[in-house]
């Protein structure tokens, strides 16, 4: 069974960059997000440039 994973980076007022994942191809409700990714590997992986490109805090 193939399900559809929608995958995003939302950040939070915080500062902090968070992966969720959300079915039906539904959009975060955040101020600012990135995606979406297909899987969440990839999502990670756009999560570390985001930090290394100064727009997300480290955790």
């Amino acid at each position: 069974m193939i399900s559809s994973q929608n995958w995003y980076i939302v950040k939070t007022p915080s500062g902090y960059c968070q992966i969720i994942n959300l079915e039906n191809e539904e959009t975060p409700e955040a101020e600012q997000y990135w995606g979406p990714f297909v899987s969440q590997s990839e999502a990670i992986a756009r999560r570390v440039g985001l930090i290394r490109a100064g727009k997300c805090q480290p955790q």
